[in-house]
C-alpha cells in the first residue's frame, strides 16, 4: 500500500494520473503514487476536477475536503484529504483498490 502521512492540514498521498482512460478506476501503483485511471481529458483543468471528485467518492468525503496539494498541471500529484486520518485514507483506498 502507499504511504499516506498525516500533516497538520489533513491526510496526504501521491498520485499518479492517466487520463483519457475508458473509465475512473484505481488501477495499481507506481512506486509511492496511487495509479488514477480517468476518462477526463487534461485539458482545462478537466482531469483535475475529475481527480478530485472520483477521490472524494472512493474516500466517502465531500468534494470540498479533497485538494490537489502539488502538481496541479503534472501527472503526478499530491492529495491532501481533510477530515480522514491517515489510517482511514489507507483503509477506503484499500478497499476501493481490491474492487
Amino acid at each position: 500500500m502507499i504511504p499516506v502521512r498525516d500533516t497538520p492540514s489533513g491526510a496526504m498521498f501521491q498520485v499518479k494520473v492517466h487520463p483519457r482512460a475508458k473509465k475512473n478506476a484505481i488501477t495499481g501503483e507506481v512506486g509511492d503514487a496511487l495509479k488514477l485511471a480517468l476518462t477526463a481529458p487534461p485539458l482545462e483543468g478537466r482531469a483535475n476536477q475529475a481527480c478530485i471528485e472520483f477521490l472524494a467518492d472512493v474516500l466517502n468525503v465531500p468534494r470540498s475536503s479533497v485538494t490537489i496539494a502539488a502538481g496541479e498541471s503534472s501527472r503526478n500529484k499530491v492529495i491532501r484529504v481533510r477530515g480522514l486520518a491517515a489510517a482511514q485514507v489507507e483503509a477506503r483506498l484499500k478497499v476501493a483498490s481490491s474492487q
